[in-house]
């Protein structure tokens, strides 16, 4: 049973975060232990003696620790919130740790080995009792809670710690921003909420997988609806001109640009830092990763018995595998091709960092490692060169901004995703919908807007 369970878990790993994993864990225990069972009654008479010695003191205090009443319920929320208070002060010890370069020897980084950084606390003790406010998490008898409880308590938590500092927000754009596949629909509450934050001072990017070098007009389609807000909204040029566009996880940038009402290209010499144009400009290594990748796409179709369902398209930064009309991939099949693109790209990688020089002479520098990003894009699978990590890394240097004043809004953060890599770089907020991404921002003007009253 063990050695099964092993196998499962370890297959099944990137269907898993550890953290939220971990703070369900936590959270089961208040649950099992304290929402106690009611017991029926029972006739005295009937009850062994035996029985009757080592039945619990609840047996006859129905009411004291269980039932639906307001007293129970609260008592529910002290546990939880005791439990997340604890997990608070771990986050906390964890970023002090942190400032010290001495992030391994955290308690939280002992119980959760995989745990990243953290670029402000999290009052999560406070979250929770919004969000249970909202989805009733301590009066459930039957269902104990779950991921996505967790993933609203961290984002209301993230979003309530970044308010007072933020002054960047990156956005993925498919379920994000808009449907899967769809354009960015001018009806949408997100075309009034990114107004605001423009108006608060904030650059707003969206970073996004999709790749149209030298195209401004193909992104505009896709973000049409937003952009006909803006051209119809009262704000300054100079607002408006925050806005920017990085396509093809890092390779193309854009912005907005008030006179014209369009979007412009941003010369790559202007925010590429020397390290990245190292490989960014060699066509010849770009062109090595992507037939290492092609190559793993199409066995991966060929052993699964796809060819003639799916199509394996190369563009200049990118490969991926798209289904054929009337085709749908499972998911597991999406995960597969990722995971073995993955696998095959790092083998590439671990090889070429191994392989001799060219030359023998002492002045000879290595080539640069070519970054890639494969990933699971919900109905598709794509292979990028470059990630998010780096487009999020450059828009910091380039708009001066750092860590905890920057919040990255996202829908792909398990490991077969895009937007993962950007947890390195920034704060993170994992939504599932474009509905979840006005909830949050929503919060986040009302706490700027309250922000600004107080000064």
């Amino acid at each position: 049973m063990t050695s099964l369970y092993s196998i499962n878990y370890h297959t099944r790993a990137h269907k898993r975060d550890a953290f939220i994993e971990f703070i369900k864990s936590l959270l089961l225990n208040p649950f099992v232990l304290h929402t106690r069972p009611s017991f029926l009654a029972a006739d005295s008479e009937e009850t062994p003696e035996w029985e009757k010695k080592f039945a619990p003191a609840t047996r006859t205090q129905k009411n004291s620790h269980c039932g639906e009443g307001e007293e129970t319920q609260d008592e529910n929320v002290k546990r939880y919130c005791e439990v997340l208070q604890c997990v608070e002060e771990l986050i906390y010890d964890h970023i002090l740790h942190q400032r010290q370069n001495l992030i391994e020897l955290s308690r939280l980084s002992a119980l959760v080995p995989s745990i990243g950084r953290f670029f402000t606390p999290l009052p999560l003790r406070n979250s929770f009792i919004r969000q249970d406010a909202k989805r009733a998490i301590a009066a459930r008898r039957s269902v104990p809670p779950s991921f996505n409880d967790i993933r609203a308590v961290l984002n209301d938590a993230q979003v309530t710690a970044i308010s007072s500092t933020v002054k960047l927000m990156t956005f993925d754009g498919d379920m994000t921003l808009y449907a899967d596949g769809a354009n960015f629909p001018p009806t949408s509450s997100l075309v009034r909420l990114l107004i605001t934050l423009l108006h608060h001072g904030l650059h707003i990017a969206v970073v996004t997988a999709a790749g149209y070098p030298n195209s401004p007009a193909k992104y505009e389609t896709r973000l049409a609806g937003l952009l006909t807000g803006f051209r119809s909204s009262s704000l300054p040029a100079a607002a408006l001109e925050r806005f920017y566009v990085m396509g093809g996880e890092c390779n193309y940038l854009f912005r907005y640009d008030a006179a014209r009402g369009h979007l412009v290209g941003v010369a790559p010499e202007v925010y590429e830092p020397e390290a990245v144009r190292r490989w960014s400009t060699d066509e010849g290594l770009i062109a090595g990763v992507l037939d290492v990748a092609e190559g793993a796409l199409r066995a991966g179709a060929s052993e699964m018995k796809l060819e003639g369902k799916v199509d394996v398209l190369r563009k200049g930064r990118a490969v991926g595998v798209v289904p054929k009309d009337g085709v749908r991939l499972t998911r597991e099949t999406l995960d597969e091709f990722a995971l073995t693109a993955q696998r095959a790209l790092t083998s590439h990688s671990l090889a070429q960092s191994r392989s001799p020089p060219a030359t023998t002479t002492t002045t000879s520098t290595p080539p640069p490692t070519v970054p890639f990003c494969a990933f699971n894009g919900g109905s598709d699978v794509w292979v990028d060169i470059g990630n998010k990590l780096i487009g999020v890394q450059m828009l910091q240097a380039f708009l001066g901004t750092k860590g905890w004043e920057t919040l990255h809004v996202g829908d792909q953060f398990l490991s077969t995703g895009n937007d993962i890599s950007t947890r390195t770089a920034c704060c993170t907020a994992w939504v599932t919908n474009p509905e979840e991404t006005a909830e949050i921002l929503t919060e986040l003007c009302s706490l700027l807007g309250a922000g600004e009253g107080g000064k």
